[in-house]
């Protein structure tokens, strides 16, 4: 015997249909218009930076400072 002839196949069909429909209809709604999905990103920030921090010196100030210390190890 067939479910699908009966009121509750149906019904089970409908259902079927709006879980699908529902969601793909919303995604394409959204997808394609770009100011909604700028308002949706802007709603909730994804990527936190701290603030920036100082700056480490350049190459040739730490090898400066490191022939300084080696110095002064040297001499003590």
């Amino acid at each position: 015997m067939s479910s699908l002839g009966t009121s509750k196949g149906i019904l089970e069909i409908a259902k079927f249909g709006v879980y699908l429909a529902v969601p793909i209809t919303l995604t394409y709604l959204v997808a394609t218009d770009s100011q909604s999905i700028k308002k949706l990103m802007g709603l909730r920030p994804y990527v936190v930076y701290p603030p920036e921090g100082p700056r480490p010196p350049p190459p040739e100030e730490l090898r400066e400072r490191a022939r300084e210390i080696a110095r002064s190890r040297r001499q003590e």
